[in-house]
């Protein structure tokens, strides 16, 4: 894991940042904690596209479970979640 305390991005500025990121993203560690994580714009550009890409997929899978049949409609959701309480009990 690429790490960095944020009291060396204070010391030294942004330029910790940019030297880290050439090995990846950047975990920022503050008062000894995970506290946030820095990615290059490209980094981060692959990682929307890829969010994308897993909503419109999941999105198709629901739309061809939809067009199959395979979906069930409740009227509320009392009725789902009986179903559902149902449905742990077997």
């Amino acid at each position: 894991m690429n790490t960095i305390p944020a009291q060396e991005i204070k010391r030294r500025g942004i330029s910790a940042v940019d030297e880290a990121l050439r090995d990846g993203p950047v975990h920022i560690i503050k008062n000894n904690r995970p506290h946030c994580v820095v990615l290059t714009e490209e980094q981060f550009q692959e990682l929307l596209e890829a969010r994308q890409a897993m909503a419109r997929e999941s999105l198709r899978a629901s739309l061809e479970d939809l067009q199959a049949g395979r979906v069930k409609r409740y009227d509320n959701v009392d009725s789902l979640m009986q179903q559902l309480e149902h449905d742990d009990g077997e």
